[in-house]
Formats: structure tokens, sequence, C-alpha cells
């Protein structure tokens, strides 16, 4: 019987504990109000979409920076070091021309644009090929996707 209480009493005493270090934990987990967090970028894995469909890969693969009308207010644009390309003035940047050659450039091998950082804008090129299993057809698929959106974006310029 003694043996008994002794062993309710160190369960009690343990539970106690248990709920103790549960409610510290709680608390210092919780955010205090007052302070600003710093805006990230979430990184998640290529989406296999349509090759075709230059305004599906542009919402899966650019919108998130640059915007779904391309002007470079897409919801992680706060966390880049400088504000993405406003995609919608390519064309007026060049002298009227949308410059088909110089983006599919970029897409391909990635661009040294300060917002980007240490190229943290994907080599697009590189995940395109990577999105398709077959080893032949990886670089005209890459390339039909490279085309798709640059003519997607040609679509967004401003007039």
């Amino acid at each position: 019987m003694q043996y008994q209480r002794l062993f309710y009493s160190i369960t009690a005493i343990a539970i106690g504990i248990v709920a103790i270090l549960a409610i510290v934990t709680l608390i210092l987990m919780m955010p205090t109000t007052g302070t600003a967090q710093e805006p990230t970028v979430k990184k998640s894995a290529v989406v296999q979409s349509d090759p075709h469909s230059g305004k599906q890969m542009y919402t899966d693969y650019c919108a998130p920076c640059h915007g779904r009308d391309g002007k470079g207010n897409g919801p992680a644009a706060p966390a880049m070091k400088t504000a993405p390309t406003n995609l919608a003035l390519l064309a007026k940047n060049s002298g009227g021309k949308y410059p088909a050659a110089h983006v599919a450039a970029v897409l391909t091998f990635g661009s040294e644009t300060p917002a980007h950082g240490s190229k943290d804008m994907p080599v697009w090129g590189q995940l395109f090929q990577s999105l398709n299993w077959s080893s032949s057809m990886k670089e005209v698929e890459a390339q039909q996707r490279i085309n798709s959106l640059n003519n997607y974006l040609e679509s967004l310029q401003t007039k």
C-alpha cells in the first residue's frame, strides 16, 4: 500500500512536470506581437505542366515572383533583394520590340539580375529538361516550353 501511494505521488509529479514543460513550450512557440517577420520565398518542386500552355507555365513558374500580370507584384516579391522585373514592360524597354531571343536566353541560361542574387531564379532550361523521362525528347520539350512561355510573355506586353 505504501509503495502504491509512492508510485501515485511520483506519477502525479511527473505528469505535473510534463504539463509545465508543455505550457512553457507553447508559450515559447507563440509569436510575439510587434515583431515583423522577414518575408521568405518558399521553395517547391517543379510541377509538370503542359509544355504547350505558356499561360499555365507562367502561372506555375513565374507568377509567384513576377505576379499574374507580369508587373513584378507576385506574393514572393517582398522577399526578393530587388523587386522582380516588370515583364509587361520588356518590349517598351527594348525600343518597342519584344526581346524574344533575350528572354529565351534568360530562361535557358539564367540571369545575373540583382533581384536574383546568386541565381535565385532557376535556370528553367535545365529544370524543363528534368521534367521529361524520355532522354531523346528532353531538349525538344524544354525548347517547346521556352517557346510557349516566351509567346505568353509577349502577350502580356503593355500596349
